[in-house]
């Protein structure tokens, strides 16, 4: 059965005035400038009201959807040297399954090929709300809100007894510019509808609405727009930073500043979308996949945070959004500067020990202790490198740095040298480690890219502060100059 599996929808803050069709591309992801001033002001106010014990339980097993993009690409392309990469940081992970293409007929039946497989907690995200989006990008939906109303029906029918956590439609509270006052209240009024008849079909799923995100509408205005869409009755929280790459600190902040707002009521709390956020969002206001941005903290309810249930991912990392590639298509190359640039690999859920002690006796020789030398390129003309400003604003710039290796033998373990001509410094990088002193830097190898083959290339990127300008014009590899193309 084809799951009815959509394009995670943009996130975009209003823009001053009414923004125009430049800020969306397919389906774009928005990112604001800067953290909003009232979410700051009101966080110093969350005394009012105790946390309520968190409403999933930390030990919660998310579901992985074994039929998801980046599942299906890790097991077609076994050879790619990107592969163990994403294998690890991103397929690996539970994600969101998207419900975004309006099947009425068969939703009941889709949604139950999940739960009924899961045997852990599926994150389904439902996005079919008339005139969602409006009408950009990511338009369509339900053609009425009567449609809607019978087809969220349908699609809670599906859910069963076990537990469930629902996203219910991204954008549709805090995105309402092209809605009359009327038009507003129907949908939050349907909104309202749609959780209590989840609810009523699956008593043991968690549905949260959508709470927008720290840079966009301000907490109080959050709140009484949730209010208006009966969160205080019908939902069990809300979400905030789907698809956006905002902080999970700042949103933390925010959510606990919403509920504040809300009153701190017991049965209320929230989830974050960590899916992109590692490092923060891009400068100048990049929202388009942006270079340099990270996966953010692995999905889990393990929160350390009575008012948050979860942080996860409800993005699918990797699912461009719309300047790389098709919105919504996997894209290896975003995948693999998603998960390279993260500090670690997850941390593998925790095993009972054998009773029974193992039978085969351990080496007597201990693993060798010293890493294998590094290889200089042959001497001679055996490098060259591309340096090209990917994007640049006031004050910063990334770079999109590709090394060649021209000689007739592979380099095993690379460490490319420049100075900067101006004042210039890196604060992040990619595919590679960066180190600075003064004008000088060293950007070396993280192991799993650590080998450049002959007449093969090996490329990273980073992300820098600027007061001057000017590009590098000489580079070392491993000590050996390079040619610069």
């Amino acid at each position: 059965m084809t799951r009815p599996i959509g394009n995670p929808p943009p996130t975009e803050p209003p823009a001053v005035p009414p923004r125009g069709s430049r800020f969306r591309k397919a389906v774009a992801f928005g990112l604001a400038a800067g953290l909003a001033a009232t979410g700051i002001a009101l966080s110093t106010g969350l005394t009012a009201g105790a946390a309520a014990p968190a409403g999933l339980p930390a030990a919660t097993q998310l579901y992985k959807d074994p039929d998801s993009q980046v599942a299906r690409w890790v097991a077609a392309n076994p050879g790619d040297s990107r592969r163990p990469v994403i294998a690890r940081r991103i397929a690996s992970q539970p994600q969101a399954i998207w419900f975004s293409n309006y099947r009425p007929t068969t939703v009941t039946g889709d949604v139950r090929a999940i739960t009924t497989a899961a045997g852990q907690v599926p994150v389904l995200a439902v996005y079919e709300i008339p005139n969602r989006d409006c009408g950009g990008a990511s338009a369509g939906g339900a053609p009425d809100l009567a449609s809607y109303d019978a087809w969220v029906r349908d699609f809670a029918a599906g859910l069963g007894s076990g537990q469930s956590i629902i996203i219910l439609e991204p954008d549709s509270i805090a995105l309402t510019t092209c809605l009359t006052a009327q038009q507003q209240a129907d949908r939050f009024a349907s909104l309202s509808r749609a959780g209590s008849a989840i609810h009523a079909a699956a008593p043991n799923a968690k549905v949260y609405l959508d709470g927008g995100h720290s840079a966009w509408n301000s907490a109080s205005e959050q709140a009484n727009r949730l209010r208006s869409a009966g969160i205080l009755t019908s939902a069990d929280g809300l979400f905030t930073n789907v698809s956006n790459f905002n902080t999970t600190s700042n949103e933390v902040n925010f959510a606990k500043n919403v509920l504040a707002a809300l009153g701190n009521p017991a049965n209320l709390h929230a989830v974050i979308d960590t899916s992109r956020n590692g490092n923060g969002p891009a400068g100048g206001g990049e929202w388009c996949d942006p270079s340099g941005r990270a996966i953010g903290t692995y999905p889990t309810t393990d929160t350390g945070d009575q008012a948050i249930d979860a942080f996860l991912w409800v993005k699918p990392p990797g699912e461009a959004d719309g300047c790389a590639g098709a919105a919504g298509t996997f894209l290896p190359d975003i995948a693999y500067a998603l998960a390279s640039a993260a500090p670690s690999d997850p941390v593998p859920p925790a095993t009972t020990p054998p009773t029974t002690p193992p039978t085969t006796t351990p080496p007597t020789t201990p693993p060798p202790t010293t890493e294998p030398p590094t290889t200089p390129p042959p001497t001679g003309a055996a490098c060259s490198v591309s340096y090209k400003i990917a994007s640049a604003w006031t004050g910063g710039f990334t770079a999109d740095v590709t090394v060649r290796n021209t000689g007739s033998a592979a380099v095993n373990g690379w460490s490319l040298a420049w100075s900067f001509p101006g004042d210039q410094k890196i604060t992040s990088a990619w595919n590679a480690k960066a180190t600075q002193s003064g004008a000088a830097v060293t950007a070396t190898d993280l192991g799993y890219n650590g080998t450049i083959a002959a007449g093969g290339s090996t490329a990273f990127g980073f992300q820098g502060t600027a007061s001057g300008s000017g590009s590098p014009t000489a580079f070392t590899l491993n000590g050996a100059s390079c040619a610069v193309s």
